[in-house]
C-alpha cells in the first residue's frame, strides 16, 4: 500500500485538491498500486499530532508512504517515530523551513488564523524539514526517494531537496516535477506516476 500524505499548512489544502483532482490517485491505482490519500487535519498543533491522527487509518503491516511539500515532515515524522509502520519512503517536493524571509511570513500567516503562539513554534521548528531533527534523518534506513520541485520556488526550493539527499543514508534523487495542484502539473503527470511507481516496484 501507499499512503499519501499532501501539502499545505493550516490552510484549506485536501487531499481531493491535492492528490485526487490532478490525477495522481487515479494514476498510481492504474499501475496496480493500493492507495490510500486521508486528509490532514487542518488545525494541527504539532506534527506529533498529524502522526497521532494517521496511525489509526493505517494497516498494521508496513507501508510505502509519500508526503508532499509539508506532507514530508508527517511522513518522516511517521517513519522516525514508528519504524514498524513505514516499509518506504517518498519525499515529494518537500517544503523549505528555516528561511529567514520566508518563515517570518508563514508565522504571521498562522497567527492570523488563530494559531497558538506554542503551535506556530512548533510548527516551524525543526531543521530541514520542519518538525525532524537532521540527526533523526539520519537514523533513517529505509528505502526513500526525494522528488524536488522543478521548477524550484521560494517554498520548494532546491536546497531543500540537495539537504535531504545529503542528510539521509542512501536517498535517492528522483525525477522531479511542478508540484500539483499548480497549473503546470498535468503535463508532469504521467512522468510522475511511472517515477513513482517503478521505485517502489525496484525497492
Amino acid at each position: 500500500m501507499l499512503v499519501l500524505l499532501h501539502g499545505g499548512l493550516w490552510g484549506e489544502m485536501d487531499a481531493q485538491r491535492f492528490w485526487t483532482a490532478p490525477g495522481v490517485v487515479d494514476g498510481l491505482r492504474g499501475h496496480g498500486l493500493d492507495v490510500l490519500a486521508p486528509d490532514r487535519p487542518q488545525r494541527p498543533s504539532s506534527w506529533p499530532d498529524e502522526v497521532t491522527h494517521l496511525l489509526p487509518l493505517l494497516p498494521t503491516d508496513p507501508v510505502w508512504v509519500m508526503g508532499g511539500s509539508n506532507g514530508c515532515s508527517v511522513v518522516a515524522r511517521l517513519a522516525i517515530d514508528h519504524p514498524d509502520r513505514v516499509a518506504g519512503l517518498l519525499l515529494a517536493w518537500p517544503a523549505t523551513a528555516g528561511d529567514p524571509m520566508l518563515d517570518p511570513r508563514i508565522a504571521a500567516t498562522l497567527a492570523g488564523l488563530d494559531a497558538p503562539p506554542a503551535a506556530v513554534a512548533s510548527l516551524l521548528g525543526g531543521g530541514t524539514l520542519r518538525g525532524v531533527l537532521d540527526a533523526e534523518l539520519g537514523d533513517l534506513s529505509i528505502p526513500v526517494g526525494v522528488l524536488p520541485s522543478v521548477p524550484d520556488n521560494p517554498f520548494h526550493q532546491r536546497r531543500t531537496a540537495d539537504a535531504l539527499l545529503t542528510l539521509i543514508p542512501g536517498a535517492t534523487e528522483l525525477a522531479g516535477s511542478p508540484e500539483p495542484p499548480r497549473p503546470a502539473f498535468p503535463a508532469a503527470l504521467p512522468s510522475f506516476i511511472n517515477t513513482v511507481a517503478h521505485f517502489i516496484a525496484t525497492h
